[in-house]
């Protein structure tokens, strides 16, 4: 797989949920990365994914995992049947390290589905992915429950390796360490000492692979967690500011309206603005409307 045009996605929602299981669908999408996991279940016809430069035909009963900020893609050729899910690793904290430390010697268990019990795990997490959060009780943790379940019966099947050498290595291990420490005082210096990588490689990584600045990425990390918090939480504006890493009130304001199109006040009173989750230039993507709650 090339790794030119390669799209950073910035994703709003804990859980979203594809479902094509009845109705066909198309796998088709550009390169892309993001922090969250993303799971393809495929129950009929057949697709190509990558995985970095890993190339994996997906027949019926396969099911291919990209772990999170690892630049994965699909290329289709006839209509299929599949269960996408998009998630992010902390909806599972029992498993969220396993995420971190390496990638899968293959992003695909070959007729995993095919196992009733696998079937029927799936089966249960689909199904608490379009119930209404709001229209049956504890469904917040059936989700976490079956995800549980079904990731613990998957990885039983994959073997994890350490991180590889090159770009794409090279690239995950950035993005996933500024995932983490987006509130600290991140600059290409400090990478440079954490990382073991020079300051240089890293920004032309971010410029070349990703298109995008370094301070723009780190800003765009730190708004949507402002975001989240400005709609879910009591926490003033200044804290929310110094909570996710900005030195000042007013640097804060400046970044936020560039990046939303309002100020966090008037996001927080609801007066519009750019939707968390498209901070960056993104890939169209079609989700299941109904799964679109949050866990």
């Amino acid at each position: 797989m090339s790794q030119k045009n390669i799209t950073y996605e910035k994703k709003a929602m804990e859980l979203e949920c594809r479902n094509h299981s009845s109705v066909s669908g198309h796998l088709q999408c550009m390169p892309h990365l993001h922090r969250e996991l993303e799971l393809v279940c495929m129950l009929d016809g057949e697709s190509v994914a990558y995985a970095d430069s890993r190339r994996c035909v997906l027949a019926p009963g396969d099911v291919f995992l990209a772990f999170p900020n690892q630049i994965h893609s699909y290329e289709t050729y006839t209509d299929e049947r599949f269960i996408l899910f998009i998630l992010k690793p902390e909806l599972m904290p029992e498993l969220s390290d396993i995420f971190q430390i390496g990638l899968p010697e293959s992003p695909v268990v070959k007729g995993f589905l095919l196992d009733p019990a696998a079937r029927t795990l799936l089966d249960l997490l689909t199904n608490a992915c379009s119930r209404k959060k709001n229209g049956t009780p504890y469904v917040a943790s059936l989700r976490r429950g079956y995800l549980l379940a079904f990731f613990s019966e998957l990885l039983s099947h994959m073997s994890v390796n350490q991180l590889p050498v090159g770009d794409s290595g090279a690239l995950r291990s950035i993005v996933s360490f500024c995932a983490k420490n987006y509130a600290e005082n991140l600059s290409l210096s400090m990478l440079e000492e954490r990382l073991h990588l020079n300051k240089y490689y890293i920004s032309h990584l971010f410029s070349g692979k990703l298109g995008i600045r370094f301070n723009d990425y780190i800003n765009s990390l730190r708004i949507s967690e402002a975001c989240r918090l400005l709609a879910n939480s009591d926490a003033s504006i200044t804290e929310i500011s110094e909570r996710v890493g900005f030195n000042t009130l007013r640097t804060f304001n400046r970044a936020f309206i560039k990046q939303i199109g309002v100020s966090p006040s008037a996001y927080r009173r609801g007066e519009g603005g750019a939707p968390i989750s498209s901070p960056l230039p993104m890939r169209r993507t079609e989700i299941d409307p109904a799964a679109q709650e949050p866990v």
